[in-house]
């Protein structure tokens, strides 16, 4: 294919992404829309374009089955079931006796109000919006693809496929030969294999659920019909008070001053504060761990011990690392603020003999002791919010602001790589924010030299900060490799964290102009590469070296900081 086809493709799936991110925009501003209807229509034609890699096969006719089971695992369960979805700000349901269900891939609120009713709570601002509307375009794509499938137009009669769907749904509890005739009639449906229908289905069954499979594809063809033969369309909703409050830092605010307040109330304030975006293990491990776990691992290495506490089977070894970090000046902050961002205190001037696996310049006074604060991942434009309000002066009752001694701050993270494979590591030498001309160049301590000798594939140089990852394409990633961009990876946060940064720094002031900043990612999948992209399944063990490498480093020099 020629270079001039290659980036003629790249426009024109950036035309629709920025088609898809406009009209979100609009039908936010307006208040709703039938997904199904007219109003809808703007962004499944954007997304059937864009064919993004993680929706797979969304343009063809067959349902695309991969696809379906990343955005079930990031949309609350029984929402195929719901003709009325309404997106909502923190509007007081924690107070009702309505049970929060939350998606295993993506930690939001979700409230099933009545039978037809799912509401959705939206605490992290627009980047939570575009993900839910993005995965539920796609969701009722491929709803209208089983009605098609099944509908006879002529009639307005369904296939005997779909009939005996039905049937096996209707009975309580199935035999083993009845549930492989239900599936043979579903992969028919649904025109896939029924080995590959086999597969999906024991991965979504459950104790409670054990033919959720069965379930969600005939809600999902149900309503469809129901649309299309009596006009019962599906609705989305945005509510009155989110539509009012986004955008104003509200939950960002709330969290920042929580973590200023104990600071305060610790007596920490004015200490060396270095803060680390990260997960909320890899920190508290890699300080405490390997001492901590001596009696069990006598003779293993660093790594076998991580990799046995990222087992889930293993919650005894977990408790004892953490009981030994409370003995040691970690303090536990968790959310109460609606941002879903617990946060890790560490004070290292409580460390007790032999407790931390670092060790601090011997001549250090107390005052100049680091204070870590690690922070669990925020989630695209939320990271500018809660690190903007994190940077602020603390202002207790109105009083005189204190500005806090903010040293280093550094981000790891995960993130797509365009060349390479997964657990690969990623340097930033830049973000460029995709669809806009803005990037943001970056002095980061970190480079190739930190991280060599360890067995890992190891780029740097400027990566892309995306509106969404579910919505890049190959045309677009290629466009950032080969092009003068030479992008080596895509991410959601980076371009956030740098604005926000920069902004207490070089404009307000907040903090001192040469605070240290550290990108470092490693790769969860490579969207270029078939069968590697994110609905591809998980890193599993493979992702334990490059966290614990990349959280090493930024200990070490954390430890060896000099004021």
């Amino acid at each position: 294919m020629s270079k001039g086809v290659n980036i003629s493709r790249a426009r024109a799936s950036t035309s629709a992404i920025e088609r898809l991110y406009v009209t979100m925009r609009h039908l936010f501003n307006r208040g709703f829309y039938k997904p199904m209807g007219i109003s809808g229509e703007s962004l499944r034609n954007a997304l059937l374009l864009l064919s993004p890699e993680i929706y797979g096969s969304i343009a063809e006719e067959k349902i695309e089955l991969k696809g379906l089971l990343y955005v079930l695992d990031r949309l609350p369960a029984g929402i195929e079931e719901c003709r009325y979805i309404n997106l909502t700000s923190d509007e007081g349901f924690t107070r009702s006796h309505i049970k929060p269900i939350i998606p295993p891939k993506r930690r939001r609120n979700c409230y099933r109000i009545d039978s037809e009713q799912m509401n959705i709570e939206i605490t992290r601002g627009r980047s939570d919006i575009y993900d839910i509307l993005t995965h539920l375009t796609f969701l009722f794509i491929e709803s209208r693809k089983i009605c098609e499938r099944v509908l006879i137009e002529e009639t307005g009669k369904t296939v005997r496929d779909w009939h005996k769907l039905e049937e096996a749904l209707a009975h309580k509890k199935l035999t083993q030969d009845q549930l492989e005739v239900a599936i043979i009639h579903t992969a028919n449906i649904l025109g896939r294999s029924f080995d590959e229908v086999l597969e999906i289905y024991d991965k979504l069954k459950s104790k409670s659920q054990p033919h959720r499979f069965l379930s969600i594809i005939y809600w999902l063809g149900k309503l469809s019909i129901e649309e299309e033969t009596g006009g019962e369309k599906r609705i989305i909703t945005f509510s009155m008070l989110l539509r009012e409050r986004l955008g104003h830092h509200i939950h960002g605010d709330r969290w920042a001053n929580t973590i200023k307040e104990t600071l305060k109330k610790r007596k920490l304030l004015k200490r060396p504060l270095h803060i680390i975006s990260a997960n909320m293990h890899s920190v508290v491990n890699s300080l405490f761990a390997r001492k901590a776990l001596a009696k069990e691992f006598p003779n293993n290495g660093s790594l076998e011990i991580y990799k046995a506490l990222s087992q889930e089977k293993n919650n005894e070894l977990r408790s004892k690392v953490l009981d030994m970090a409370r003995k040691n000046g970690m303090i536990s902050i968790d959310d109460t603020s609606g941002t879903n961002i617990d946060v890790q205190l560490f004070d290292l001037a409580s460390l007790g003999k032999d407790a931390c696996c670092y060790d601090l310049p011997a001549s250090i006074s107390k005052e100049d002791t680091p204070v870590i604060l690690v922070m669990d991942y925020a989630f695209g434009e939320q990271a500018f919010e809660t690190i903007d309000e994190l940077l602020k002066p603390y202002k207790p009752n109105n009083e005189k602001p204190v500005f806090m001694n903010i040293a280093t701050i550094s981000i790891m993270g995960k993130a797509g790589i365009l060349e390479g494979g997964k657990g690969d590591l990623m340097i930033p030498t830049a973000h460029i924010f995709e669809g806009t001309a803005d990037n943001y160049p970056i002095d980061n301590a970190f480079s190739i030299a930190d991280f060599e000798d360890n067995g890992l594939r190891i780029l740097e140089g400027p990566m892309v900060t995306v509106l969404g990852t579910s919505l890049q394409n190959k045309d677009i990633l290629r466009f950032f490799k080969e092009s003068t961009w030479q992008a080596i990876g895509l991410e959601m946060e980076g371009v956030h964290y740098q604005k926000a940064i920069q902004a207490a720094s070089k404009i307000r002031k907040s903090i001192r102009e040469d605070v240290i900043t550290r990108y470092a990612y490693y790769a969860s999948d490579n969207p270029l590469k078939s069968g590697s992209t994110l609905a591809s399944g998980g890193l599993g063990t493979t992702g334990v070296k490059p966290t614990y490498l990349i959280t090493d480093k930024i200990l070490e020099q954390i430890f060896n900081f000099k004021p």
